[in-house]
C-alpha cells in the first residue's frame, strides 16, 4: 500500500551523469554522439549491402539484417533523450513516456537475444548438417525463427511493463539511471515489490539463461563436428564462420547477465548504470564494426558496392 501522506508521481528525472561538471558531459556527449553515428550508419550500410547483393541473400545474412533493424531500434530508444541529459540533466519524462521506453527498450533487447540464438542455430545447421541446410533454413524456417523472436520480446515487455507500471510511485521520482529500467524504477515504488522481484527474475532468465544455454549447446556441437574435419583449411573455414557471431554473443550475453541475473543484494545501481553503458552503446556499434572487418563475404560484398571489385556474374 502507498505510504500515508504520500503524493503520487506523474513523471521522473533521471539522475544519469548529473554528478558529472559539465566539461565531462560534454567529453561523454561527444563520445556517445559519435557511437550513436556510427552505430547507425554502420547497421543501415549492412542492411543495404544485404538488400542489394544477391550472394548474401543466405539464412545467416538474413538474421544479421534483422539483427542491425532491431539494434537500430533498441538505441534510438534509448540514446537520443540519454544525449539529451548530457545537455540538460534537469529534463523529465512523464510516466507514459517512461512506460513506452521501457515497453521498446525490452522488445528490442530481448528480440535481440532470440535472434543471436537463431543465428546460433543456423550455424549449428551449416556445420553439423549441411546436406540438409537449404531443406532445414528455408524461407519459411527463418521468418518464422525472426517473428519468433520479435514476438517473445513483445510478450515479455508487456510483461515486465504491467508489472512494473501497476505499481505506485510516491514522492520519489529520480531514477537513478539514464533511461526507464526496471530495477531503478522498482526501487522508486511505494508497496512491496517482492512478486514484482520475482517476475523480473523469471524474465531475466527466460530472455537471457534458455538463450545463452542454447546458444552453448549449438557451439558444443558445431565445434565437435568441426574438430572431426580432416584438413586443417576445412576447420579454419568453418571456425572463421562461426567467430563473428559468437564474439557478439560474448559481450552482448555477458554485459546482459551482469546487470540482469546479479542477485539483488549485490546490485550496484552505479555499477549497473556503467556496465549498461557498454550494453547500450558498444555492443550495437560492435555487430557492424565484427561482421564487416571479420567476415570476407561481407567485405567483398563492399567492395562489389564501391566499385573496386566486379560484381561476380
Amino acid at each position: 500500500m502507498p505510504k500515508p501522506n504520500s503524493s503520487f508521481v506523474t513523471e521522473f528525472a533521471f539522475e544519469g551523469f548529473s554528478s558529472f561538471g559539465w566539461r565531462h558531459r560534454l567529453v561523454f556527449f561527444v563520445v556517445f554522439l559519435t557511437l550513436y553515428l556510427l552505430t547507425l550508419s554502420g547497421n543501415m550500410i549492412i542492411v543495404a549491402i544485404i538488400r542489394l547483393d544477391r550472394h548474401l541473400h543466405t539464412p545467416m545474412y538474413f538474421f544479421l539484417s534483422m539483427l542491425s533493424i532491431s539494434e537500430t531500434c533498441y538505441t534510438v530508444a534509448i540514446i537520443p533523450r540519454m544525449l539529451s541529459g548530457l545537455l540538460n540533466p534537469h529534463q523529465t519524462i512523464d510516466i507514459q513516456g517512461c512506460a513506452t521506453q521501457l515497453f521498446f527498450y525490452l522488445t528490442f533487447g530481448i528480440n535481440n537475444c532470440f535472434l543471436l540464438t537463431a543465428m546460433g542455430y543456423d550455424r549449428y545447421v551449416a556445420i553439423c548438417n549441411p546436406l540438409r541446410y537449404s531443406v532445414i533454413m528455408g524461407k519459411r524456417a527463418c521468418a518464422q525463427l525472426s517473428s519468433g523472436s520479435l514476438g517473445i520480446g513483445l510478450g515479455m515487455a508487456i510483461v515486465q511493463v504491467t508489472s512494473v507500471f501497476g505499481l505506485p510511485f510516491c514522492d520519489g521520482f529520480v531514477i537513478s539511471h539514464f533511461f526507464c529500467d526496471v530495477r531503478p524504477l522498482l526501487k522508486l515504488a511505494c508497496a512491496d515489490t517482492t512478486l514484482n522481484e520475482v517476475v523480473n527474475l523469471a524474465v531475466s532468465v527466460c530472455v537471457l539463461v534458455l538463450p545463452m544455454g542454447l546458444v552453448f549447446v549449438s557451439y558444443v556441437l558445431i565445434i565437435s563436428t568441426i574438430l572431426k574435419i580432416a584438413s586443417a583449411e576445412g576447420r579454419k573455414k568453418a571456425f572463421a564462420t562461426c567467430a563473428s557471431h559468437l564474439t557478439v554473443v560474448i559481450v552482448h550475453y555477458g554485459c546482459a547477465s551482469v546487470v540482469y541475473l546479479k542477485p539483488k543484494s549485490q546490485s550496484s545501481l552505479g555499477q549497473d548504470r556503467l556496465i549498461s553503458v557498454t550494453y547500450i552503446l558498444i555492443t550495437p556499434v560492435l555487430n557492424p564494426v565484427v561482421y564487416s572487418l571479420r567476415n570476407k563475404e561481407v567485405k567483398d560484398a563492399l567492395r562489389r558496392a564501391v566499385g573496386r571489385k566486379p560484381l561476380s556474374p
